[in-house]
């Protein structure tokens, strides 16, 4: 769906594989792809975006320690979104928060 942000993944830039790509139909009405894309290629250089400063730092442990990863953004349209990469870097998920 991205390969843009695969071929990402497989640069120096990247922290993690960002494995799978995925996106609920939410978040796939309300965003627009370059939403999306800006998104994944902060999300997978370690730019976690708006979130506070506990989960910045529970973030760059789970780096370390193979744990999920989680990051907000805002789309153009002021639309606020999360990707979530799981423990085991196989999918990462584009979402709103209210389809958590």
């Amino acid at each position: 769906m991205y390969p843009e942000v695969n071929a990402l993944s497989n640069t120096k830039q990247a922290k993690f594989p960002i494995g799978q790509i995925v996106a609920t139909a939410n978040a796939l009405s309300k965003l627009t792809h370059d939403d999306i894309l800006k998104a994944l290629s902060r999300h997978v250089t370690g730019d976690w975006g708006e979130v506070c400063e506990e989960d910045r730092q529970e973030n760059e442990l789970s780096l370390k320690e193979g744990y999920r990863l989680l990051s907000v953004y805002q789309g153009s349209a002021g639309t606020k979104f999360w990707i979530i990469t799981e423990s085991d870097r196989s999918v990462t998920t584009v979402l709103l928060p209210e389809d958590y």
